[in-house]
């Protein structure tokens, strides 16, 4: 089998992709003994790699890609076919897009066919390729396996084809690949899962789940997000009640998730990263075409996909009421990210957060973004928005700060941020801060609220 290969030093693994899953996952089977061929369309990307140049928020993930590339024990190159004829074990981890929600959906399969074709120029008898993106239900079966049997050989009779969903949060990667949770895999026949299980059991210290079926694993990933969509969109929508009802979100959550069946989210400034947001519309997309309705996810989505622009009316709302001209004042936007203490800033709600205030005539120059780990951003950039790193240039001057993003450096006393700020009137949208003096917070029950919000009646109209 395959996994005696890894324990006797002999196993060649080729990863195709290396964006924040892609390097993890390299990590990790470089740790386990794997000889590593990253494989990337970014040749800027590559060079760098292969001078040695890791980039990525996790100490141990730039340790371990470094000292393989280093050794020896990993390479990177452009070109996937080579990979390929190199290698026994094919990871695809390259990303299915969403390039539409409305008027439909509309999915966007180039970039794991093309990793698929790639392969299929050097596929061989007994490899193994897992799919590891996330994908809509279906898409191993119907989309990949076609592309791979163009090479003439046949799945679990000429090469092992199985789905494996990563299930990492960048911020702690690599410890959930080899230490946090179970791998799920499954195959397109039991042999093709059975050498899949077998390997992954040598990095997966929490052991492996089979399932059934490999449509059954593309679900489940699925399913975990819209889970966790759906959750937000309801802590978002209690904690406006709450606040219109003068109460403390966090103390009810706090106290209804004593209960060992409750598991209510945070709220905060939307959702964010590529993961969550586009879980539910590849449900979706897939329930459309099987003539199925899903109101409940959909629903859930609009509220989210609502929720920034509603941060940008309360930072705004909350000025007026404060004595502030929101025309004139300086606005500190803190945290770029979309979550707290890393530097993705895919699909972050920041975005539509600095758009809203944009909206509401604020204009751009009287607008800073702060991020301790974002260097640079394009779409801010676009936009004319001024970014920084330095936390003291952002508040000098600011009538507001707007907390968008849950960074460590924002967990601190309100009181730390007003004394550097002009006229400070600050809006934590991530329930970060402690309130030792007057704030709006999400979650602190003082939150400028529509009693009627018409974002609400627009969300339920789209869905």
């Amino acid at each position: 089998m395959l996994a005696d290969l890894l324990e006797r030093g002999e196993l060649s693994v080729a990863i195709y992709g290396l964006g924040y899953v892609g390097l993890a996952l390299s990590a990790a089977w470089a740790r386990a003994g794997a000889k590593v061929i990253g494989v990337d369309v970014d040749a800027e990307r590559v060079a760098a790699l292969s001078n040695g140049v890791v980039e990525y928020v996790e100490e141990d993930v730039r340790r371990a890609v470094a000292d393989a590339i280093k050794s020896g024990r990993m390479e990177v190159t452009t070109d996937g076919e080579v990979a390929s004829i190199k290698s026994k074990v094919k990871i695809v981890t390259v990303p299915v897009y969403l390039t539409a929600t409305r008027p439909s959906i509309e999915v966007d399969f180039s970039a794991i066919v093309s990793a698929a074709k790639a392969i299929a120029q050097g596929l061989k008898r007994e490899d193994l390729v897992v799919v590891e993106s996330s994908v809509p239900p279906g898409t191993t079966e119907e989309v990949v396996r076609p592309v791979l049997e163009e090479s003439g050989l046949t799945a679990e009779d000429d090469f092992y084809l199985a789905y494996s969903p990563e299930r990492v949060m960048v911020g702690h990667a690599l410890k959930d690949i080899e230490e946090n949770y179970p791998k799920i895999v499954a195959g397109i026949g039991p042999r093709s899962a059975e050498e899949a299980a077998a390997l992954y059991r040598k990095i997966a210290k929490k052991g492996v789940i089979k399932l059934s079926s490999v449509k059954a694993a593309e679900f489940e990933k699925l399913l975990e997000g819209v889970y966790r969509d759906l959750n937000i969109a309801l802590a978002n929508e209690m904690a406006r009640l709450a606040s219109a009802l003068g109460i403390s979100f966090a103390e009810a959550r706090a106290a209804a998730n004593s209960q060992p069946y409750s598991h209510v989210h945070k709220p905060g400034t939307g959702v964010g990263g590529s993961c969550i947001p586009v879980y539910p519309y590849f449900l979706m997309w897939v329930a459309e075409k099987l003539g199925v309705e899903l109101p409940l996810t959909a629903l859930g989505r609009a509220e989210n996909e609502a929720q920034p622009f509603r941060v940008a009316e309360a930072a705004v709302k909350a000025m007026i009421r404060e004595g502030v001209n929101p025309a004139e004042a300086k606005i500190a936007v803190l945290g770029l990210a979309f979550r707290g203490d890393v530097d993705d800033t895919r699909r972050s709600p920041t975005y539509d957060v600095l758009q809203g205030l944009l909206d509401f005539g604020i204009r751009p120059a009287n607008i800073v973004v702060h991020d301790p780990y974002v260097k640079r951003d394009r779409v801010v950039e676009k936009l004319g928005i001024r970014l920084t790193g330095d936390l003291k240039e952002a508040l000098a001057g600011a009538s507001l700060a707007l907390i968008a993003t849950d960074h460590s450096a924002y967990r601190v006393k309100a009181s730390e941020l007003a004394k550097l700020m002009a006229r400070p009137v600050i809006v934590d949208a991530r329930g970060v801060l402690e309130a030792d003096m007057p704030i709006y917070s999400i979650d602190g029950g003082r939150w400028p609220v529509e009693r009627r919000s018409p974002v609400q009646e627009e969300s339920r109209r789209r869905c």
